[in-house]
């Protein structure tokens, strides 16, 4: 009787498999449902370099024009005004993992299917990736310099402006937050102030732009469960309770920027993320008992895909039989960058509030 087989690296099988991957791995991730294709998005996909060759996209930002115009009959020739832009580039590269089982004899006394558990096991490695490369990204921390976890691009530290410190910190690092430091809501207020004013801040920087969720513009701020914990614990008038009263309403529950969301303040959609990273000493160090929260607008980060082994599909997926076909290795791969958005050397639509937060 003639059968139909589709083996080890058959064209079809690999091809079902790489996608069956690329969307298991993109729908587990938590910042899955920040990332589009349009400049309202939070974390802005480009596709450019899926289709050519290449390791770089550079973007652009044009700056609003700043001259007075004329009135009447004055004249306009010789008083116009030069368009001012900035770029910014995100890298991709690279990278890759792989299972490889013990052989055949150790297959079979286990009730499961190797494919199957490399493909879920190198889903949830690479969910973990893109989630820790975009908490690493946005929060500035440059602790870490290896960038195989950070999106393929090293990470820069927070700007100026794009900093919110408390008060008792006196070196411009994160070591000096005291305990009474903790997350309130005045900082998200401070955040949102400061958003609406960057182009009157003392280094002017374009404000940050608000995301469009159902025709309303709301901005997003990530906290470390820690500093969650603060606020609900916070007996004082006007805190945890302000988070509930704007919570869901109406058709923003279908949303998914208000998915899985704490709830809202000030126009601003609250979300809880345990990948968020300590804080930052001024000398470049970890500080253990600090989180760093992060208030975003659109456009807060970049993240490119290449080619993908030639595919469109993002991602590349290898089976290979060793020791005499006793042993399956599984490889996923992919090439993709993943940035914080930054032009004229300042940050584009972040800005990073570290407080006091520990465990305990």
């Amino acid at each position: 009787m003639a059968q139909t087989e589709y083996g080890t690296n058959h064209s079809l099988a690999v091809k079902v498999w790489s996608k069956k991957l690329m969307a298991e791995a993109i729908a587990q991730t938590w910042v899955g449902k920040f990332i589009g294709k349009t400049k309202d998005s939070l974390i802005y996909q480009k596709d450019e370099l899926t289709k050519s060759a290449g390791d770089l996209i550079t973007y652009g930002l044009r700056m609003k024009l700043q001259g007075a115009g004329v009135q009447g009959d004055s004249t306009l020739e010789g008083q116009e005004e030069p368009l001012v832009t900035y770029s910014d580039t995100v890298t991709i590269n690279q990278l890759r993992h792989a299972v490889r089982s013990k052989g055949k004899m150790s297959e079979q006394r286990v009730p499961f299917e190797v494919r199957q558990e490399a493909m879920e096991g190198l889903r949830d490695w690479w969910a973990d990736r893109y989630d820790t490369s975009a908490a690493l990204q946005l929060a500035g921390y440059t602790v870490q310099d290896d960038t195989r976890y950070t999106g393929n691009n090293a990470t820069v530290a927070a700007s100026t402006n794009h900093i919110i410190l408390p008060a008792t910190a006196t070196n411009g690092g994160d070591e000096s937050i005291s305990t009474t430091d903790t997350f309130t809501l005045s900082a998200i207020d401070l955040a949102v102030s400061r958003a609406k004013t960057m182009d009157q801040q003392s280094t002017p920087a374009p404000i940050i732009r608000p995301l469009m969720v159902d025709g309303e513009e709301k901005y997003v701020c990530f906290l470390h469960p820690y500093q969650v914990r603060a606020l609900r614990t916070n007996v004082n008038n006007g805190q945890w309770l302000d988070i509930q009263k704007a919570m869901y309403q109406g058709s923003k529950k279908n949303n998914p920027i208000y998915s899985g969301a704490l709830g809202e303040y000030n126009g601003v959609i609250l979300h809880e993320w345990a990948r968020l990273p300590q804080g930052v000493s001024s000398t470049g160090t970890a500080v253990a008992n600090v989180r760093r929260a992060v208030f975003a607008g659109a456009q807060a980060a970049c993240i490119a895909f290449g080619q993908g082994d030639g595919r469109p599909n993002k991602m590349d997926w290898t089976e290979e039989l060793f020791d005499y076909k006793n042993q399956l290795g599984v490889e996923a791969g992919a090439i993709f960058g993943l940035k914080k958005s930054r032009f004229n050397g300042q940050d584009f639509a972040t800005i990073v509030i570290p407080t006091y937060a520990t465990a305990s």
